[in-house]
Order: structure tokens, then sequence, then C-alpha cells
């Protein structure tokens, strides 16, 4: 069973199955001897299925908007043909034999299989099926983040790699938790996720490095462990230093799957003070991390990235890096005309004193570093994200630029970060 719920979604013979059995199921649903059947219920039953499926692009890209970029179009295709399988069992219902009406339902069922993992292998976002399961164990935090008496001494110029000595017992895994971060104003947070490696679990105690990481839009706290797979990737890391990884802590900068209040302050929540000053104070005061700046990093994927940029510029004193994987341009609401407006009652000069590149012109970063991570194929945000990097180097960022193949989805995101995490470890005193 392990073995099964480990099978790629992406790649290898699963999702061609898969595909293999929705066109089966198809051509099943599609045929029948009836001249009605071709000449009223097919034709009727396609267009009507094509009008659906442009109805609700149109719906969410024109009239809703809840995300800054279009639905990609295999979105809308497999919506269609999956509603047309439904059509076409709900049809065969009336003529057909109870053996063939259940034969019929389990082809619509097979149809709609289809086209999830169509839209999944999009997107990349699922790997497998245990991570579309989110079956991650979670476990409370009072239970693993009791203070520890003891604490790992660094010396001055030291590394904690450099004086590091694992006990014996130390668990080969880290845990997660999911846990409330309360906010000091009126915005109302989902809870966090957080990820103890196994040298948290260690007395002495190690003062670890924090990584404060943001999802993308739509999108939880979880999506990072679910669809990023993250704590495999973070226990990989411990097990290669002897137990060391990064805290890393996932707030919640939405306050909804669909909202965007694009982490500031504005009369969409006051996101900014969130990230800025709740956050690492409740870390601060709730777990025994390292509370020096050159520890701390913020980092996101899509509307995770800008904010990430944002926070990097709009709170150095707090996050000496970051990590801006397919980030955009600014922070948006789709234009800047209807972001200036919903979130500054029309004042451009307001919107442009928090606007990342704006302040990047005006001011200089020589003690900030960051990594900017690029799909190539990211037809959207590909050269907005090199225009990023570009003027955080002017403006005297230590930068790294990374380009990745594939475009705006989980085969970008997901090793944008991983790759990353020896380029944090040897900033952050926990080795290459």
């Amino acid at each position: 069973m392990t073995g099964a719920l480990d099978l790629s979604l992406i790649g290898g013979p699963v999702p061609v199955v898969v595909t293999a059995c929705a066109a089966a199921a198809g051509a099943f649903l599609l045929w029948t001897g009836r001249r009605t059947w071709w000449t009223r219920v097919v034709p009727i039953g396609a267009a009507a299925c094509a009008l659906l499926a442009v109805g609700v692009d149109v719906a969410v890209d024109v009239v809703w908007r809840p995300f800054p970029e279009p639905l990609p179009a295999v979105v809308p295709v497999w919506l269609g043909l999956t509603a047309f399988g439904a059509v076409l069992a709900v049809a065969r219902w009336r003529y057909a034999r109870w053996p063939t009406r259940a034969l019929g339902v389990l082809a619509a069922v097979v149809v709609l299989v289809g086209g999830l993992s169509g839209v999944n292998r999009y997107f990349g976002q699922y790997a497998t099926l245990r991570s579309a399961l989110g079956s991650t164990d979670t476990v409370a935090l009072d239970t693993v983040a009791k203070p520890a008496l003891d604490e790992v001494r660094v010396p001055s110029g030291a590394r904690l790699v450099d004086v590091w000595t694992p006990p014996a017992d130390l668990p080969e895994h880290g845990t997660l938790s999911e846990t409330p971060i309360p906010s000091s104003t009126d915005y109302r947070p989902r809870d966090a996720v957080v990820y103890l490696p196994p040298a948290y679990a260690a007395t002495p105690r190690p003062r670890l490095p924090v990584l404060v990481l943001l999802s993308g839009q739509p999108g939880t706290p979880r999506d990072w462990f679910d669809g990023g797979e993250l704590k495999r990737h973070l226990d990989a890391y411990a097990r290669a230093h002897r137990g060391l990884a990064p805290v890393v802590v996932v707030p919640d900068q939405l306050g909804g799957t669909t909202a965007n209040p694009m982490c500031l302050d504005s009369p969409l929540g006051r996101t900014e003070t969130y990230l800025a000053e709740d956050v690492p104070g409740w870390i601060r005061h709730r777990l025994q991390v390292d509370g020096s700046r050159g520890a701390w990093t913020i980092a996101g994927l899509s509307q995770g990235g800008t904010c990430s940029l944002q926070l990097a510029v709009r709170a150095p004193a707090v996050y000496s890096r970051f990590i801006d994987v397919s980030g955009q341009r600014e922070p948006t609401l789709g234009n800047r005309a209807d972001t200036v407006r919903a979130a500054f009652g029309g004042d451009e000069r307001a919107f442009r004193r928090v606007n990342p590149l704006d302040v990047l012109r005006a001011t200089r970063f020589p003690d900030t570093e960051g990594m900017v991570v690029a799909g190539k194929d990211d037809s959207t945000y590909h050269d907005q994200d090199r225009e990023v990097y570009e003027a955080c180097l002017r403006a005297g960022m230590d930068m790294r630029w990374r380009e990745l193949p594939g475009g705006h989805d989980w085969t970008v995101w997901r090793p944008g970060l991983v790759d990353a995490l020896p380029w944090l470890g040897e900033r952050t005193g926990l080795g290459g």
C-alpha cells in the first residue's frame, strides 16, 4: 500500500494509464446505435458543455477575477470534457438497463478522474497519491516545542555546524504542527504550519535559523507540505547535516483560499504588520531559535514570492534574506488600477511608497541577500522575475538568479525552494 501511495502522478505509467482509461470511458459513453443520439444528444450536449467551459472561464477571468493571472486553458478544457461525460451518462440512463447504467456512471467517474489527472499534470501540484491525500501527520506543538534548559553555545565567529555534536538518540525525522499565530490587528489568519527539524529535539538544543515560508494564491499553509512534499525534503537535508535544518514556519498571509490582501496594510487586511511584527514576535516568544537578523529568511511562491520581496524591502531589520520563487513584479489584484483602487482608495502615491520596485529605486540594501527563481516557460512572470532580480542588484543586494525548466507550477516551485536549501544553509551556519 505504501508503494502505491508513492507512485508518481506526474510522470511514469500512472498518468498515462489514467488518461487511456478516461479516453476509453469517453468512447464507451459516446457509443450507441440510436440515430437521435448522434443528431441530437451528442451535438446539443457538446455545445452546452463547451458553453459551460467558456462561461466559467469568462466568469473567473473577467467577472470574479480572484487570481492575478488568467486560468490556463487546460482547466476549462477538462471541465468541458468531464461535464460532457456526465451529460452522456445521464442521457444514456433513460434507454439503458441497469448493468449499462452502472457502467455509464463508472465511465463518467473515470472521465472525471482523467480530468483531474490532466490538470494535476499541468500544475505538477501533487507528485504522488500520498501528497494528494495530505497524509503527512501532524503533532501538537506543545508536545515537541517544550523549552530546553540547556543550549548549544556557538563561539563568536564560529558556525553552528562546526560545534554541533548530535546526541545518540536524535530522531530521524522532524515534526509538523498546525497552530494559530494570532494577529494584533483585525486581520484573521488561518492556522500556520511549523516544521521543527530533528536537532530541535536535542538537549542541549541548538539555536536554529528561521525560514518564514509563504504559499501562493489560491492556497493554504499546508500546500508546501502536501503538494510541495517539503517535509520529506527537509528531513533529507537534516539527515545530510547531522539533524540540522532550519525551523520552518508557514503562516497564512491570505486569510482565505482565494483572498488576496497582498501582504500590505490596507483595507483588505493588515498583513504587512502580521508578517513583519506578529509572526516574528510569536516565533521568538514560542520557539527557541536564532534571533539574530542573519538567521532569518522569508520565502514564497507566486503571490508568496512577491510577498517575500515586499518584506525584504519593507522589513529589512527582520529579514536579512529572501527567496522569491515565480513572484510578480509588484503586489497586484490583476492590474495596477484595480490594485490601487481596492487597497489605496485610488492613491497612486500611497501605492508607490510600498511597492518594492519603487522602494528599490530609492533605497540601497547592501546587507540583504536574495534569490529569484523563474520558470523558463513561465510566459506571464519570467520576464517580471528577471526585472525584479536586476532591480535588486542595482539596489546593492547580493543576489542569485535561477532559471528552471517549467512554467508557473510546482515543477518549478518545488525544486526552486528545495535546491536553495544548501545556499540557505551555508549562509545560516548549517553547512551547504
